[in-house]
């Protein structure tokens, strides 16, 4: 038990470094790209929202340039659009996504005409404090131009000192004019955060020199809570949208690193429900046709209109050309980027914002998922399969409550470290399980083996059956061997001698018995019981024990030569041993028996006894291999003629009541000698003739084949007698003390052997 505990650690230690490694990726932000791609299926697995605000979309396009034409663009036509949308549309407020700053002059505009344009948006922006005007850090050529960084001023990235932080670039004048305050929007995205081109967070506030400049999206939210524009606090890491009256707070915009919101996307940018657009050039063909002769054109155009009432619109480039598109949580194909300033309007307003978990919540679920399903699939037993199984629901029961919490609550609980970590260690655990089933699978089998045959165990393992508890009925072959005068032994060699013999003499039987199949039952003393057919079942069990017995009947030959050679090593009893073998076939229990704390695979019943029986009764036969006529025709089913029988008789052994024809094994047919296949002959004549009481004749040929005999008594070979003698011995018997008439030619043995 210690030294599985300690396996057990040592498995952990190893396994340990591989969520710390996942988990400080995480933490780093070296898994960004794989966590928002898993964010965007969440969304997607979420599904639109209902929007909290009208935000209508008015684009840039094709159509719209072809009406204002290439750039620069007049911004006396961006004039004509916010007024008419304020005006005769009733839109809340109008925003533009791009900067009308002095950057966007060109040579081939007049400075006559570009001032009137910039006059005119400026005498709108003047008149309608909803008209909402871009600005931004510019980088890139711009800066060049203007010999001066405009870096925004992140908190996150140390920009405290408000007296150092640079300003955006502006409206130019007159559309910022000293005189009078015009409504200005920040529309910067902080792509430092999130790893990829997604517009995710977006910068609330810049704190600079001059005024502290609002995000476009809260200066839209105040104008559709009715606030004027700026109507906003720093309350700590929350931004107020309050009301200047009573200072009522109507949002609550938590800001994460100080001064950041990540967007909540509500729907993909194609959802013409939720996201309601038109060109640019229909407003202006909608201004024109305002002024019409025709009623039918004023009638139509003044419908145009109001489908922007009370609506929140953005003005924004949505042509390719224009280069400033980008994918979203719902787009996988880049979509114009003023979309992002409309989710955002729509976060603030329904107050859905996506809450992050705190850092220390990543390592928590790291090692905690990775440590679950590891110390599943490191699991081995009965219940191994099982227990991966559950790893794996597991591990997708994580993604799932992920997803079902950001659709529920907006909470982003960091998946992709968890996962990842889970399912390394958990691969690398089910290697070291395999790695220690295989390490045990190989003790096993190395156990096993000295009491199955090699491929026996090779089937139990690959086939994974086990041996069933307690008792079962199969059909087998029962093996019992025995060595003749084996108490001779004992009295003229030492123990250790005597133990020596032993292991070669077992070693070599079991060896054979192993090698046809057969399972070691157990040893008793110098004998050795098996069984063939079991734990998995053999068809031919009988002609894989009958061959079984020929060839330790042989090895048994070449054992003795071999301690011959060996001389003075071992006494003369050795040099002759011999072993007797019975065998029987037939229906047997069996399994595991014994006690609660203590049992063995093993046999039992009646055909078992009958191979006992076999064995001991086999002296009395003058044989050295005797089996039932059960196995010898389930050998011949199988082996046909290779196995040559002899039949002996019919006999009642003790503790039996019905005869049971028995045989000899002789040997393999093609191993047998001319003068064998004789003998046999004439003794199966002489049977005969014994039977049928005729005891001279019998006799007669009895002695025919006793001087053709193979095993020849003799004293010095430690060969008592043979099956011819031993019948010429009960025909003298028998004609002394005849049977009757009514015999059945049964002889019935009167001592088991």
């Amino acid at each position: 038990m210690a030294k599985a505990n300690w396996t057990l650690d040592w498995r952990i230690v190893l396994l340990l470094p591989i969520p710390f490694f996942w988990a400080l990726l995480g933490h780093t932000g070296k898994l960004d790209s794989i966590e928002n791609l898993l964010l965007d299926l969440r969304y997607r697995y979420r599904g639109a929202l209902p929007s909290p605000a009208k935000v209508y979309y008015v684009d840039v396009d094709t159509l719209a340039i072809q009406r204002i034409g290439e750039r620069p663009w007049s911004r006396e036509r961006f004039a004509d659009a916010a007024r008419l949308l304020i005006e005769r549309g009733g839109a809340k407020a109008v925003a533009f996504d791009f900067v009308f700053s002095n950057l966007g002059h060109s040579e081939l505009v007049s400075p006559e005409d570009s001032r009137k344009g910039n006059f005119a948006l400026a005498r709108v922006v003047r008149s309608y404090p909803q008209v909402v005007l871009a600005a931004q850090y510019t980088v890139g050529e711009a800066v060049t131009i203007k010999n001066a960084v405009r870096q925004f001023p992140l908190l996150r990235l140390g920009f405290t000192d408000r007296e150092k932080n640079d300003v955006p670039e502006l409206p130019e004048y007159p559309m910022v004019n000293p005189a009078w305050s015009a409504t200005i929007g920040l529309i910067d995205i902080d792509y430092g955060i999130g790893g990829d081109e997604t517009p995710r967070w977006a910068a609330m506030f810049a704190e600079t020199v001059g005024p502290t400049f609002w995000h476009m999206g809260v200066q839209l939210a105040c104008l559709e809570l009715g606030l004027p524009p700026g109507s906003v606090r720093r309350n700590g890491d929350v931004l107020e949208l309050f009301r200047a009256e009573d200072g009522a707070v109507l949002r609550r915009i938590p800001l994460a690193h100080g001064q950041l919101v990540e967007i909540n996307w509500f729907s993909e940018w194609m959802d013409a429900m939720a996201n309601p657009r038109t060109s640019l050039a229909n407003i202006l063909i909608a201004g024109e046709m305002l002024t019409s002769a025709s009623e039918a054109e004023r009638a139509e155009a003044e419908a145009f209109f109001r489908r922007f009432e009370h609506a929140l619109v953005l003005i924004g480039p949505t042509d390719p050309l224009l280069q400033d598109l980008a994918s979203t949580p719902f787009d996988q194909v880049p979509v114009p980027k003023v979309g992002a300033h409309g989710n955002l309007v729509k976060t603030i307003l329904a107050e859905k914002y996506l809450t992050r978990t705190p850092p220390f919540v990543l390592w928590a679920v790291v090692f905690g998922l990775t440590i679950a399903v590891a110390g599943l699939s490191i699991a081995g037993g009965a219940r191994s399969l099982f227990a991966k199984v559950l790893a794996l629901l597991l591990l997708i029961g994580f993604v799932l409550v992920s997803f079902h919490l950001f659709a529920v609550v907006h909470l982003v609980v960091p998946v992709s470290a968890a996962v990842l970590s889970a399912f390394s260690t958990g691969f690398l655990a089910t290697v070291l399980q395999l790695i220690a089933e295989e390490r045990q699978k190989g003790r096993i089998k190395g156990m096993f083996s000295a009491y199955l045959a090699p491929t026996v165990v090779n089937s139990l393992i690959e086939a994974g059956k086990e041996p069933e508890l307690g008792g079962h009925e199969e059909v087998i072959t029962a093996y019992f061997s025995d060595i003749q005068s084996f108490s001779t032994f004992s009295e003229r060699m030492t123990p250790a001698r005597l133990v020596e013999l032993m292991n070669e003499y077992l070693t070599a039987c079991t060896d054979i018995v192993q090698e046809e199949g057969g399972t070691l039952d157990k040893y008793i003393g110098d004998a050795i019981v098996a069984m063939f057919g079991a734990p998995l079942p053999l068809p031919d069990h009988a002609y894989r024990a009958c061959v079984a017995t020929v060839r330790v009947q042989q090895q048994i030959e070449l054992l003795r030569q071999k301690w011959r050679k060996e001389g003075d090593k071992w006494p003369p009893v050795v040099h002759n041993l011999r072993a007797r073998l019975g065998l029987n076939s037939g229906a047997a229990i069996i399994g595991n028996m014994g006690s609660r704390t203590r049992f063995s695979y093993t046999m039992m019943g009646d055909n078992v006894n009958l191979a006992a029986r076999m064995e001991s009764g086999a002296k009395l036969m003058g044989v050295y291999t005797m089996v039932t006529d059960t196995t010898r025709v389930e050998c011949e089913k199988h082996g046909g003629d290779r196995i040559v029988f002899r039949f002996l008789d019919k006999i009642v052994v003790k503790g039996r009541s019905l005869p049971v024809p028995v045989h000899e094994i002789m040997g393999f047919r093609n191993e047998l000698s001319p003068q064998t296949f004789e003998c046999l002959g004439l003794h199966a004549q002489a049977v005969e003739r014994y039977h049928a009481q005729d005891w001279d004749g019998a006799l007669q040929l009895f002695q025919q084949s006793a001087r053709l005999e193979p095993m020849q008594p003799s004293k010095a070979l430690a060969i008592d007698s043979n099956p011819s003698l031993i019948m010429i011995d009960r025909c003298h018997h028998m004609k002394l003390n005849p049977p009757g008439p009514n015999w059945d030619g049964v002889f019935v043995m009167k001592e088991k052997g």
